[in-house]
């Protein structure tokens, strides 16, 4: 018999979910069987695996222990599993090593708000990178080695991504609850988001655009139309500006993603003919080839500059009810900016 005591970042998941994390190598029919049969409990009665679990339930399993081991992936197929561990662990520490120094802007229990540098990947695209997600992990194991014992069930994570080269703030859920309490905000646009960015052209008056998304996977790039079609119905996007100052032939921009899709800000606002300095995705070669001479831009400039959490009068939300969150430039924007004269 062998008993798991839940958590606070294994509470709040259904049953069977969190029965398909801790034991990866059972298959879906085995687990209810078990279930069944109740040779796996939930607080000492049996369970149909639809249970929200809480803090302090305990899961009792009445399995031989090489069963055990077997489904829990620590059978003595057992250096292999070992090994993937420890391969993970590493990875978690090289990424904290590798990226140490990453402006953290808030931290709680449950949630941290980083500021990303540019170049750096919010999520990993390939085996091989180093992302941000892996420095969130790297980071909390470092504050507490004893973290690593509910990594197989629960994974800290980053729940916005920003492409490599843009900056900013990115919001990381530390706990299951915080990842929820994050996830839910962006999916319900309860989060306001906020960018700086230059663009070419004179914008000289607050505006909503709006606008539909048609996304090229191939190549990574969006197309934006002013009506929807059989293909883009679902990707309506508005994105609203504020001019904070013009200069010449720029426009220092603060933006507001009113939803949030791929390349939103970079191609809503060269569809309008106003791209982003430095953006060779969707700006002007000419343009972006002089800002790269002067000032060996060669990226989109775009920081996401703040965040305004929605009100909220309980739970995880409350500490954070309406309070807004700034990240510092970085040093090359601010450089750009003073150059250019804002």
């Amino acid at each position: 018999m062998q008993s798991v005591i839940i958590s606070s970042n294994q509470a709040g998941q259904r049953l069977d979910k969190f029965l398909h994390k801790f034991m990866p190598e059972a298959g879906n029919g085995f687990l209810y069987k078990m279930l069944r049969k109740k040779n796996i409990t939930l607080n000492g009665k049996k369970a149909e695996g639809s249970e929200i679990l809480s803090l302090g339930d305990t899961i009792t399993f009445f399995f031989s222990e090489e069963t055990y081991q077997k489904f829990t992936g620590l059978s003595t197929e057992a250096g292999e599993k070992c090994s993937k561990e420890s391969i993970s662990l590493s990875e978690y520490k090289n990424a904290y090593d590798t990226l140490h120094g990453i402006e953290i802007i808030y931290e709680d229990d449950n949630i941290l708000i980083a500021n990303k540098p540019t170049g750096i990947l919010s999520q990993k695209s390939g085996r091989k990178d180093v992302s941000l997600n892996e420095w969130l992990i790297g980071y909390l194991l470092s504050r507490n080695p004893g973290f690593q014992a509910e990594l197989n069930t629960f994974r800290p994570s980053v729940c916005n991504r920003l492409d490599r080269n843009t900056s900013g703030i990115v919001l990381c859920g530390k706990s299951l609850a915080g990842s929820q309490y994050l996830s839910k905000c962006i999916k319900e646009r309860s989060i306001a988001k906020f960018y700086r960015t230059v663009c070419v052209g004179n914008l000289n008056q607050d505006a909503s655009i709006k606008g539909y998304l048609v996304k090229d996977t191939v190549r990574n790039k969006v197309s934006v139309f002013g009506t929807p079609d059989d293909f883009n119905k679902q990707d309506a996007i508005e994105t609203k500006y504020h001019p904070i100052a013009l200069k010449n032939k720029y426009t220092f921009l603060e933006v507001e993603l009113i939803t949030g899709k791929t390349h939103q800000i970079r191609a809503h606002l060269a569809s309008i003919g106003c791209p982003l300095i430095g953006d060779y995705k969707y700006g002007n070669r000419k343009t972006n080839d002089l800002l790269k001479e002067k000032f060996q831009l060669n990226y989109q400039l775009l920081h996401a500059y703040r965040v305004v959490f929605p009100e909220c009068r309980q739970g995880i939300g409350a500490t954070l009810s309406k309070k807004e969150f700034c990240a510092p430039y970085p040093q090359e924007f601010r450089k750009i900016l003073a150059e250019l004269g804002f």
